[in-house]
């Protein structure tokens, strides 16, 4: 790489949002909408049905989407909402039965512009989706923030150290942006959430290379060994998407992700002379011939801390070098379509955590969510039937040292 061409990447700044639209949910977790019959209902998911405002200065409630209005009333641990004088149930109907309703934090832009901009581009960023007082427990789990003079406690799984950790991985929007995206309802992740804390760096140690994520791994050692998605021609099937939290903000000084946006398209990895991941793994790769490419032909999102980065699994990506003197943490997670072997057993740590005490700080639908994205299943005459590691089989099969 030429010298004067370190750390010229375009930037691609998004915004932290001037405002939220609201999520109101039942004691269940169910979002309430208004279907496409012009009813109120509940559903459990997140789309344009789901998303409502508030009327700046008063206790209304607008539908963004068709304009009805909710006069809302504050009630122990939420509120009751009523239309047109008359009270909801917990399903959304008018009867004369008041439920409590929760309003919460939300998306700052409808889910089908979302959907509109990660179809056009590969990849698309929700501001600031995560809650701050989520995000200010990951930073204390991940002793970043004002917690940064601690040591994060690498010993135990994320999920059993704070429930924020279930808490973004059931985030309604971008799972619905991910089923919409990979054509396929039975989404789930290929590993379980983890953090990448990057600490400042050193001007010695190898920095990431570039490579596409899992499933695919091109330009990662040992993908093509493992028999992982080889290099094919481009079509409508997508068999992995991204999704990274940005716990602290983003910024290309303390190494945000580098992109080469729109290489989800190209139907190749990243090329050697870039510095890929089986490149600059290499010891002394470092020395010798310096950084991975971070010329002008890259690109760096910058985004405020809680917002989610959802990207085509096969955009070409690296960590960025952190410039500054402060801890950088973002949480990954691959996403995979059922039909895709994970890379990480998920169904034991999920197993682990619903014996823990954080199961039970999530309502039903987020323990239903967690579930469906974390438990591998067989489905067959036998019903469904959970998948994980055998131990005694896994020590049978590894190959000698």
């Amino acid at each position: 790489m030429v010298k004067d061409e370190l750390f010229q990447e375009r930037i691609v700044r998004v915004e932290t949002p001037s405002a939220h639209f609201t999520l109101l949910r039942n004691a269940a977790g169910d979002f309430l909408g208004v279907s496409d019959t012009n009813e109120l209902a509940t559903f459990d998911y997140t789309d344009d049905k789901a998303i409502w405002e508030q009327v700046k200065g008063t206790d209304v409630y607008r539908h963004v989407v068709t304009g009805l209005q909710l006069e809302a009333e504050s009630a122990e641990n939420g509120c009751y909402l009523r239309h047109n004088g008359s009270p909801l149930a917990n399903d959304g109907s008018v009867r004369n039965e008041s439920a409590v309703f929760h309003a919460g934090h939300g998306p700052a832009h409808l889910p089908s512009e979302s959907l509109e901009s990660f179809k056009q581009n590969g990849w698309a960023c929700l501001p600031s989706i995560i809650a701050p007082g989520v995000i200010e427990e990951l930073e204390r789990v991940s002793c970043t923030g004002r917690w940064e003079d601690g040591t994060y406690d690498r010993s135990i799984s994320p999920l059993n150290q704070t429930a924020a950790v279930a808490k973004i991985a059931t985030e309604p929007v971008s799972l619905w942006l991910m089923r919409q995206y990979m054509q396929t309802q039975e989404i789930r992740l290929g590993h379980s959430p983890s953090f990448a804390i990057l600490p400042k760096d050193d001007g010695k140690r190898n920095a990431q290379g570039w490579h596409s994520d899992f499933p695919y791994l091109w330009g990662i050692a040992g993908s093509e060994v493992v028999n992982r998605i080889p290099v094919h021609k481009v079509d409508g099937l997508v068999m992995g998407v991204q999704r990274n939290l940005c716990v602290s903000e983003f910024r290309k000084e303390n190494g945000a992700t580098c992109f080469k946006l729109g290489s989800h398209t190209l139907g190749v990895g990243p090329p050697i002379e870039w510095g890929n991941g089986n490149a600059s793994r290499q010891e002394g790769y470092r020395e010798s011939k310096g950084l991975p490419y971070t010329g002008p032909d890259a690109d760096v999102v910058e985004a405020p801390p809680g917002s989610y980065i959802v990207y085509d699994s096969r955009i070409w990506h690296r960590a960025g070098v952190n410039r500054t003197p402060h801890k950088r943490a973002a949480m990954l997670q691959a996403v995979i379509p059922m039909y895709i072997m994970p890379f990480m057993d998920t169904s034991r740590p999920y197993k682990n955590f619903i014996h823990s005490p954080f199961a039970d700080e999530l309502t039903p639908l987020e323990q239903k969510e967690l579930e469906a994205i974390m438990v591998n299943k067989m489905v067959g005459p036998a019903g469904h039937l959970a998948i994980t590691v055998d131990e005694e089989l896994t020590e049978k099969i590894r190959p000698p040292q």
